[in-house]
């Protein structure tokens, strides 16, 4: 399943408090784009559902849907530097090991 980075976590959990929330709910999602040819990943604060799995990462509560499951396998969020001082989140696939 996916997996956070303590990078990744800390900035979640940074952002979840200046919004004033006491428990951190990040809904992640991927899906197949229109050639499914690459996935394309998506995040955000969310509620529960009941169908969702849950998973704590690094002090993250991270929801995921029935629908992600399998595109988020070997999944892995960082909080990288991209250029100086321009961070951003990267969904990285870690690669897959030989049966």
């Amino acid at each position: 399943m996916i997996s956070l980075t303590a990078t990744a976590a800390r900035q979640i959990l940074l952002a979840a408090e200046r919004a004033g929330m006491e428990e951190p709910l990040l809904r992640v999602a991927a899906r197949y784009d229109e050639d499914g040819d690459r996935i394309e990943y998506g995040m955000g604060f969310d509620d529960r559902r009941e169908q969702d799995e849950e998973l704590e990462c690094e002090g993250v509560i991270v929801l995921v849907s029935p629908t992600s499951r399998a595109q988020l396998e070997g999944t892995v969020l960082d909080y990288v530097e991209i250029e100086p001082a321009e961070f951003r989140f990267v969904f990285s696939r870690a690669p897959r090991q030989p049966d």
